[in-house]
């Protein structure tokens, strides 16, 4: 059964309606938040809860350095903001001491250590997976993005995000390129608006997409972006046949999983001018292209738009609205680790952890 419906739970330990909503057969995951973060061994216990109602339920967090990071006490290493990746990648040093293309060398391998760091600190807590990294190009316009981004030069954000992914494969986890085709260009918030590139394709695919194509070998899950492109679709990136099945599928070859960015946003829920149910929303996401959708925050209090939302999808299968997808749930399930976690204990003592920290001083 293709369980594409990613939700969240709004505290630190699952009630009776956590379990009865993941339980549901079009639940396939969850994503956690600074909020359900107390301590590691709460965590880890929370994951035992979430693995016991459903083995195969995928556990996801917003994880990726800098200003969004959800667990970041008890242990857990401060991962720099990507820029920083991008700044050592410029600095060959001076005087005596500069050498050509050695600040690339350098960032690429921090780049790989904070990929490692990040990802083992997270599967010794049973966590399954990260949607990082930011693969938007820094035209220094957009606040939301900012130093989420590793450079302005697609070439060096390629570099630099494969290098990361190599250290999540290392640490045994996937990775998720965002925003596509690309976010960093444009000034508004899509949390709260819907921002508008008015570029053309070929412009877009020269520039800000241009990593994805160069990482088809190692890109294991793509979030389009909440951005209506009026030369290629008047419908937002993440419900837009256009830029997820034509661009995206056919012209660069993806194959992997594709996520709808939150559809709790502002930008996921306006299309054509109107704001439409959550239920219609997942619906043209999953329409467009998405194996995977997501509904953030909704838990808090009653958590009224989850049940909407399940019981819509529920609805919407039996009335032959939505058909299951057998692709979009193998590429779900590709997604989880195949690796047991590693104890926390056991990853402190790992000569390779200890030098992707030396590597991040």
């Amino acid at each position: 059964m293709h369980a594409p419906l990613i939700i969240d739970i709004a505290g630190k330990a699952l009630t009776d309606a956590d379990r009865a909503r993941l339980s549901h057969p079009l639940v396939g995951g969850i994503i956690l938040f600074a909020r359900n973060w107390d301590n590691r061994s709460a965590l880890v216990q929370l994951c035992a809860q979430i693995k016991a109602v459903k083995p195969d339920l995928l556990i996801c967090v917003d994880h990726e350095g800098g200003r969004v990071q959800r667990f970041r006490s008890d242990g857990f290493t401060h991962i720099p903001p990507m820029r920083h990746f991008g700044q050592m990648w410029m600095d060959d040093g001076q005087g005596s001491k500069h050498r050509p293309g050695s600040g690339a060398m350098r960032a690429m391998n921090a780049a790989t250590a904070a990929g490692y760091v990040l990802g083992a600190e997270l599967r010794a807590c049973a966590v399954d997976f990260s949607f990082t990294p930011v693969l938007d190009l820094d035209y220094g316009e957009s606040s939301v993005i900012g130093d989420r981004s590793f450079h302005r030069d697609p070439r060096v954000v390629a570099m630099l995000a494969k290098s990361l992914m190599h250290g999540l494969l290392q640490a045994g986890m996937g990775n998720c390129g965002k925003h596509f085709p690309g976010h960093g260009f444009v000034k508004a918030d899509s949390h709260v608006a819907i921002p508008v590139d008015a570029r053309s394709l070929s412009a877009i695919l020269a520039e800000d997409a241009a990593p994805y194509p160069w990482l088809s070998s190692v890109l294991t899950a793509v979030m389009p972006a909440h951005v209506i492109y009026p030369k290629v679709d008047k419908r937002p990136a993440g419900f837009s046949e256009k830029w997820l099945k034509d661009v995206l599928r056919t012209r660069l070859r993806y194959d992997g999983a594709i996520f709808s960015d939150d559809l709790s946003m502002e930008g996921a829920r306006r299309i054509n001018g109107e704001v439409i149910s959550y239920t219609d929303a997942a619906l043209a996401a999953l329409a467009a292209g998405c194996d995977m959708v997501l509904l953030c925050n909704q838990s808090l209090g009653l958590g009224a738009h989850v049940d909407e939302l399940l019981d819509g999808m529920d609805e919407a299968l039996r009335s032959g609205r939505w058909q299951p997808d057998e692709d979009s749930e193998s590429r779900r399930l590709a997604l989880l680790p195949e690796t047991v976690p590693q104890p926390w204990d056991e990853l402190m003592r790992q000569p390779a952890y200890q030098d992707a920290l030396d590597l991040l001083a």
